[in-house]
C-alpha cells in the first residue's frame, strides 16, 4: 500500500507499523474516536430517558432524542473544527444532536454540563476496558498456572543480586508470577465499582438546575447506562480514574518483572528459556544467529510508559476548586494510552508465556556450574548436628576455598577432610552436595499458589 498523507498516524498506539506490537485492535476500538463519540451520545440519550422517567422533560421528546441521535449522522469534520474553537467536543456534538432531533432538540443536554457527558463517556470506556483487561489477566493466570504445575519440580539456580544463591524450581519462580496476577485480578474486581459510576451534576456540581429532581435523574441515568451512583459529584475528585491507571501500572510493572527475568534467562550465557519460535521473529539485520526476546522487550517498554502515565494521573488529581483549569485534560492523554499499552503488553505476555520453551537440561547444567558450592548452606546444616554449627561453617568454608582455588567439586573437597569423613561416607556427601536435594519447600509453595489461584475469580 503506498504512503497516504490522509492517514498520518504518529504514535505507537495507532501507528500502521507498531500498533499491533504495542496494543490490540479490541482496546483501540474501545478508545477510538467513533467509540468515544458514541459514548457521548449514549450519555446524552440516557440523560434524556432519565429525565423523562422522572418527569423533567416530555417522554415524547426523550423518545425522539433516543431515536434520532445516531453516530452515522455525525459530521466529524465539522465537529473537529468546532472542537478546535470551543476547546471541548460536547457543545459541537450538542449542536448536531439538536439539529437531528427537531423540536425535541430543545431538551438535549438538559441540565447537564460538558464534563458530565465526557466523564460519563470515559467511565463507560474504562468499564469496558477493565472488563477486557480482566479477561486478559484471567487468561494469563491460566497459562502461568499450567506452567507452574508442569515445572513444579524442575530444579534451577535461584539467584540473588544476579549471583547463584540457592536452588529453586522453575515452577516456584512461575508461581511467584502467578500470585502477582491473582492479586491484580482481585484489585481489578475491587476497583470496578469505584470507577464505573455516572457523572451528572451540572455546572458547579450541585444539580441546581433540576431543583429537587436532580438526584432522581442522576440515579435513573446511572440505571440506563449500567453504571453506579456516586456519593458526591466527582468533577474534581479524580481518584477513581487515577486508581484505574495506577492499577495498570501495577499490572504492567509485574509484566516488566517477568519480561526482565525472561530476557536474562534467554541470554546466551544462561540459555534456560526462550520465547516461542516464529520464523523471522527477533531476527537481526546483521547477525543471522540472533533470536531476540521481542515480546519481553515490548512488555518492558510498555511497563515504563504506563508507569509514567500513572504519575501523570496522580498529578492530575490536584485540581482547583469545583472545576479544574487544566489537569483534567491530562487524563485525555493518559487514560487511552495506558489501557492500549497495557492490553498490548498482556497480549505479548500471553504469547511469550503460552509457548515458552524451557530448557530443563540447561537449567540443570547451570545449577551445577558452581560444582556444588550453591548448596554449601545445605552441607553446613547437615554437618552441624554432628560437629556444631560454627565448626561446620568453618569446615565448609575451607572446602569452598579449596574448590575456588584448586578446582574440583565441593564433594571431592569435603571427602578429603578427616573431620568430614569421620561422620559421613561418600554417598552421604554426594547426597548433601546435590542441588536437587536442597529445594526447600519450593514445590510445596507451588502447590499452595495453585490452590489459592484456583479460588480467585475473574
Amino acid at each position: 500500500m503506498p504512503f497516504s498523507a490522509a492517514s498520518p498516524s504518529s504514535t505507537v498506539v495507532d501507528s500502521i507499523l507498531f500498533r499491533d506490537a504495542f496494543g490490540t485492535q479490541k482496546m483501540r476500538g474501545i478508545f477510538s474516536d467513533h467509540a468515544l463519540v458514541q459514548r457521548y451520545i449514549d450519555a446524552e440519550v440516557a440523560l434524556a430517558k432519565a429525565e423523562a422517567r422522572v418527569g423533567v422533560i416530555p417522554e415524547e421528546a426523550a423518545a425522539v432524542i433516543a431515536r434520532e441521535s445516531r453516530l452515522e449522522r455525525i459530521d466529524f469534520d465539522h465537529m473537529r473544527e468546532e472542537t478546535d474553537i470551543v476547546g471541548y467536543p460536547i457543545l459541537p456534538l450538542v449542536h448536531q444532536l439538536v439539529a437531528m432531533c427537531g423540536d425535541a432538540g430543545r431538551y438535549v443536554h438538559w441540565g447537564a454540563t460538558t464534563q458530565d457527558i465526557m466523564d460519563t463517556a470515559v467511565a463507560l470506556q474504562v468499564r469496558d476496558a477493565l472488563d477486557s483487561i480482566g479477561e486478559d489477566i484471567a487468561a494469563l493466570r491460566r497459562i502461568l498456572a499450567d506452567l507452574a504445575k508442569k515445572h513444579r519440580d524442575t530444579p534451577m539456580a535461584g539467584r540473588t543480586h544476579l549471583q547463584q544463591a540457592l536452588p529453586v524450581t522453575f515452577g516456584y519462580k512461575v508461581a511467584i508470577w502467578l500470585a502477582m496476577f491473582d492479586r491484580h485480578q482481585q484489585r481489578l474486581s475491587e476497583l470496578r465499582p469505584r470507577v464505573a459510576v455516572v457523572q451528572f451534576a451540572g455546572a458547579a456540581g450541585t444539580l441546581a438546575s433540576l431543583g429537587d429532581k436532580g438526584l432522581a435523574v442522576q440515579k435513573a441515568m446511572a440505571q440506563e447506562l449500567g453504571l453506579g451512583v456516586p456519593a458526591t459529584t466527582w468533577h474534581v475528585a479524580r481518584d477513581g480514574f487515577a486508581e484505574a491507571v495506577n492499577l495498570l501500572a501495577l499490572v504492567t510493572g509485574s509484566l516488566g518483572k517477568i519480561a526482565l527475568d525472561i530476557m536474562i534467562m534467554a541470554s546466551t550465557e544462561f540459555a534456560e528459556v526462550y520465547e516461542p519460535f516464529v520464523k523471522g521473529r527477533g531476527a537481526s539485520s546483521t547477525m543471522p544467529q540472533k533470536r531476540n526476546p521481542i515480546s519481553s522487550e515490548l512488555m518492558l517498554a510498555a511497563s515504563k510508559a504506563v508507569r509514567q502515565h500513572a504519575g501523570l494521573m496522580v498529578d492530575a488529581m490536584v485540581q482547583d476548586f469545583e472545576r479544574a483549569t487544566g489537569p483534567w485534560h491530562a487524563e485525555w492523554i493518559a487514560i487511552p494510552e495506558s489501557f492500549i499499552l497495557s492490553a498490548g503488553a498482556l497480549h505479548q505476555a500471553k504469547f511469550a508465556l503460552g509457548g515458552l520453551i524451557v530448557d530443563e537440561a540447561r537449567m540443570a547444567q547451570n545449577l551445577g556450574i558452581t560444582k556444588g558450592l550453591i548448596v554449601a548452606e545445605a552441607v553446613m546444616m547437615g554437618m552441624a548436628p554432628h560437629i556444631g554449627r560454627q565448626q561446620a561453617h568453618d569446615v565448609v568454608y575451607d572446602a569452598c576455598r579449596t574448590v575456588n582455588e584448586k578446582g574440583g567439586t565441593l564433594a571431592e573437597a569435603l571427602a578429603a577432610l578427616p573431620e568430614v569423613t569421620r561422620h559421613f561416607d561418600r554417598a552421604t556427601i554426594d547426597r548433601l552436595t546435590d542441588p536437587a536435594n536442597y529445594l526447600g519447600l519450593a514445590p510445596q509453595m507451588v502447590d499452595q499458589a495453585l490452590a489459592l489461584s484456583a479460588s480467585v475469580r475473574a
